[in-house]
């Protein structure tokens, strides 16, 4: 189901609690919710669909990919500065972001992953892994 985005700060500035089997319904509200805001988005995270839970969809090139509690373990010590826009908010923001991530997490089986991203895909994984603690750009 496709759910309205939230944009209330004080809702969006708190930080996640993890996800359980219980929550699959909102990933799966999560993936429907940013299949219908592809034309101005490529990630979301599940408090920006009003469920503080530790959930993130990406689309990696129209392949939407679910996170369940991702944690990044590793981060490059290069960074660069770039500008953001974000659903919830309005406009584009200057923020600094990693070139590569190390990211655990669980897909939609509970199975646990860990991988390395790097370029738009890290950039995405960071900023998406930020609302979950409550981070806005």
């Amino acid at each position: 189901m496709v759910r309205p985005v939230v944009t209330d700060i004080f809702s969006l500035n708190r930080k996640a609690a993890p996800a359980g089997r219980e929550d699959l319904e909102t990933a799966r509200d999560l993936l429907d919710t940013l299949a219908a805001s592809l034309d101005r988005c490529v990630g979301m995270a599940a408090n920006m669909i009003g469920v503080n839970k530790r959930i993130i969809a990406i689309s990696f090139g129209g392949i939407p990919v679910v996170m369940l509690n991702p944690v990044i373990v590793k981060r490059s010590p290069e960074t660069y500065e770039t500008e953001e826009g974000c659903l919830s908010l309005s406009g584009v923001r200057k923020t600094v972001r990693h070139r590569s991530i190390e990211v655990t997490y669980q897909d939609m089986m509970f199975r646990p992953h860990r991988e390395t991203y790097s370029g738009f895909a890290a950039q995405i994984i960071q900023h998406e892994v930020d609302h979950c603690e409550g981070i806005l750009i």
